[in-house]
């Protein structure tokens, strides 16, 4: 193969879209336990009822239905516990964005209610035990398993991350070489950040152990040579060359070939390049994408950048996160002046603050620096980014107000996470159906 960079390029023509998921648990709405895979009241049921009412292409993992695609672009997939990922078709601006979220939302939030369940976004599936939550039975996942498993402590968050958490993810677009540097050291800088002040997960099988974010605390327990910060993007020079040098280096997990999927072997893929797969065929175009997206690094980084880093807000907030990542990063004055903010912190000050912040929040230290400080001032460059994108006629006002929410955790010094849990200990009286009702996505009428 020749060119892995162009991976990391944009395509002719590419303009600032954005794009978001949003990972919700469905959750039974008196137990707050989560659906299984197969049965009457199963996540299988809920999709097939969402083909026949809806339309759409069924996506299939083997003989596993496990998404579907609708016509407008909208994908609706399971993850591996059975999660459900909404991923929308790129907008042109902010509102539309959030437009579809609740349109498509609320209307499967109305078919899930049929079903006895709730769609709860948030940073984890809060009632469960990683044992007590199903595997949606594909190969790709129990190849997975597999991987994680021999990889001992390194790899024991793994069941947690692919069983429980759930996330909201913000997708830009990148324009060039220098656009994709630019771009990419901001939000890699920032992500310590944004996921510090957006822990969302404090609860584990019901109970709060003092955990603010459970979810960011068992990424640092899946193999962290794929996941963290993607080590290039706060070096000099930051070029699609140095990207592909680093991806290079890495193992990769498992490759799909005319029998299904199967574990790549515990080589680097460059290994792959020089000397062929155990089989003796030689990586393809494909290998080296899909080797791409086995990386789980806060900023994914492909054609376009996927920000990773924080829980999902509560339903309400959920437009928060793009509008964040967005007016950071769309308009050029604020992001220059975020990273001029935070390009003194060393990738070991900003890894520190990784390891710290699942139980810190907004306490949490950057260097000798103050999050919360930090994400006030990285909140007010996103205002102005976003009221510039305003005045240029790219956004619509009410895009605005979408950051409110952030303001308010900076000004209460309490996170969702510790909403949550005061209120688990209060209004709801310990009890997942209050819970639910409180966090669900509200169903269309």
């Amino acid at each position: 193969m020749s060119d892995l960079p162009a991976a990391f390029l944009p395509a002719t023509g590419t303009r600032e879209r954005i794009g978001l998921e949003v990972e919700s648990g469905v959750l039974d709405e008196n137990t707050g336990l989560a659906a299984p895979y197969a049965g009457p009241h199963g996540m299988a049921a809920l999709l097939h009822r969402v083909l026949r009412d809806w339309g759409g292409s069924p996506h299939w993992a083997e003989d596993v239905l496990t998404g579907v695609h609708l016509e407008d672009g909208t994908k609706l997939t399971l993850e591996h516990g059975g999660q459900l990922e909404y991923s929308s078709p790129p907008a042109d601006d902010l509102v539309s964005l959030v437009t579809a979220l609740r349109v498509t939302m609320q209307a499967l939030a109305a078919l899930a209610q049929q079903y006895g369940l709730a769609i709860v976004p948030g940073g984890n599936l809060p009632f469960n035990r990683v044992d007590t939550a199903s595997w949606v039975l594909t190969v790709r996942g129990g190849v997975m398993r597999t991987y994680f498993a021999a990889l001992g402590p390194e790899g024991q968050g793994a069941p947690h991350i692919m069983k429980l958490s759930t996330s909201t993810q913000t997708t830009l677009d990148h324009l060039s070489e220098d656009d994709l540097a630019s771009k990419l050291r901001v939000q890699v800088a920032a992500s310590p950040v944004v996921a510090a002040l957006l822990v969302n997960s404090p609860l584990y099988a019901g109970e709060f152990d003092g955990v603010l974010s459970h979810r960011c605390r068992d990424w640092l327990r899946m193999d962290p040579r794929r996941c963290g910060s993607p080590r290039p993007a706060l070096h000099q020079p930051l070029t699609a060359q140095a990207l592909t040098d680093w991806a290079l280096d890495m193992p990769m997990i498992y490759r799909r070939g005319a029998d299904g999927y199967r574990l790549a072997g515990p080589r680097a893929f460059a290994d792959h390049l020089r000397n062929g797969f155990d089989d003796g065929t030689p990586p393809r175009w494909q290998d080296w994408l899909s080797h791409l997206d086995q990386i789980y690094t806060t900023v994914r980084v492909r054609r376009t950048l996927e920000t990773r880093a924080p829980d999902g807000p509560p339903y309400p907030h959920v437009p928060a996160v793009p509008a964040l990542w967005t007016g950071l990063t769309y308009h050029p004055a604020s992001r220059a002046a975020a990273w001029e903010l935070l390009r003194p912190y060393t990738p070991q000050q900003s890894d520190a603050a990784q390891r710290a912040l699942p139980t810190a929040g907004l306490a949490t230290r950057l260097g000798c620096d103050s999050v919360r400080d930090l994400a006030r001032q990285l909140l007010k460059l996103a205002r102005a980014g976003l009221q510039a994108r305003v005045h240029a006629g790219l956004e619509r006002p009410e895009a605005v107000a979408y950051l409110d929410p952030l303001d308010e955790i900076l000004d209460t010094n309490e996170t969702f996470a510790e909403q949550t849990a005061r209120r688990w200990r209060t209004s709801y009286r310990h009890d997942p159906a209050r819970y639910i009702t409180a966090h669900r996505i509200p169903p269309a009428t």
